[in-house]
């Protein structure tokens, strides 16, 4: 097959290629420029997207011998990534720009252009695998849960799991790191990237700031007694407990957690631990990385709403709209925003963006 190999200039994505041009397939390597200007995103990032992670990527390339390109996807990041970001953070939600990169521009705008170029499909370092079954390539959990990344991968819908190839899913991270130094790759010791790649300080709260500006508000309890103030509701999330400025504890002498974000009103809502309890989520904007779920069918399975979250038994359901998500067990401090993925044992069924819980 004729593979582009999308090489962040980490240690994965580069085992990644040089596996799939060992297989036997035509690979040409791929690193994706995301800002214009460096200097904006890039410079000084701690994520996967800086300036000499490109020349890490190169040499990479030119180390298991294919040729090497550089694709601008400033644009489609900047209107896909960065400005959904603070549009969901301004509403008061909690959003996973990881997903939305994955979804719109490593998989949607990648493997299209890959396509239209004549290429079968998208190589990436991610741990995750992929298994045929009678409705085509289905997405599974990697075997080194760990560094699993089927959660931020369960924004894929069918058509582009089909053009998706994770060579590292069998492997754990050592042994790759391992492996990279044997194929003479210099960044087998590289550490991985954890960062939001276009927030450089790694501060989510200054960064988000900058751009929306401080806005004064209350910070209040259930019952709507203020207890502070806050400048901007935005920099919040549900479950947050430090940062508040709020030295007043609980009647019962707890601390105090968000529980809510009332964007309309500037309103940062704030309890007790137990008031983060939640036993049902409702889902928008399904995903689908399999056959599409039955209406109105209810399905046991697994549900994670974190990265590396604890998967949790729940009972769930699809009516065209929205997935009902009932919980076996209740977990705490889920925010609107983030995605819920639903698993079939090691598969991933789908994912939907959280718009409620209680």
């Amino acid at each position: 097959m004729k593979l582009i190999a999308a090489m962040s200039g980490g240690v994965d994505s580069a085992v990644a290629a040089a596996r799939a041009k060992e297989a036997g397939h035509d690979v040409i390597g791929v690193h994706l420029a995301l800002s214009k200007n460096p200097q904006k995103y890039r410079s000084g990032a701690r994520g996967c997207c800086t300036v000499e992670d490109s020349h890490d990527a190169r040499r990479a390339a030119d180390v298991i011998g294919i040729p090497f390109y550089i694709w601008d996807m400033s644009d489609e990041f900047h209107s896909n990534v960065v400005e959904n970001f603070l549009a969901e953070y301004a509403r008061g939600n909690t959003p996973n720009p990881c997903l939305r990169c994955n979804e719109k521009i490593k998989f949607e705008a990648v493997l299209d252009r890959a396509q239209a170029m004549g290429f079968d499909g998208v190589v990436t370092g991610h741990y995750a695998q992929t298994r045929e079954s009678a409705n085509g390539k289905l997405l599974y959990r990697a075997v080194d849960p760990a560094k699993d990344q089927s959660y931020v991968l369960a924004v894929l819908n069918r058509d582009q799991i089909q053009g998706a190839h994770f060579p590292l899913g069998d492997t754990v991270k050592e042994e790759v790191r391992i492996e990279a130094d044997r194929r003479g790759l210099s960044v087998a010791n590289k550490p991985d990237s954890h960062d939001i790649c276009f927030v450089p300080s790694g501060n989510n709260a200054s960064w988000l700031r900058e751009r929306l500006g401080s806005s004064a508000g209350d910070i209040v309890d259930e019952t709507g007694n203020k207890l502070g103030e806050h400048q901007g509701a935005y920099t919040y999330t549900v479950g947050q407990r430090k940062g508040l400025g709020i030295t007043t504890p609980t009647q019962s002498g707890e601390p105090r957690y968000v529980l809510r974000i009332e964007p309309v009103t500037n309103t940062v809502v704030v309890g007790e631990h137990g008031a983060l309890e939640v036993h049902e989520a409702m889902g928008e904007r399904a995903i689908w990385c399999g056959p599409t779920p039955e209406l109105g069918r209810t399905y046991e399975g697994l549900l994670q709403v974190r990265a590396h979250g604890q998967p949790l038994r729940a009972s769930y359901s699809w009516d065209g709209t929205h997935v009902k998500a009932q919980l076996h067990d209740p977990l705490f401090g889920l925010a609107a925003g983030q995605a819920m993925v639903m698993y079939d044992n090691d598969r991933v069924v789908g994912s939907a963006t959280v718009k409620s819980t209680a």
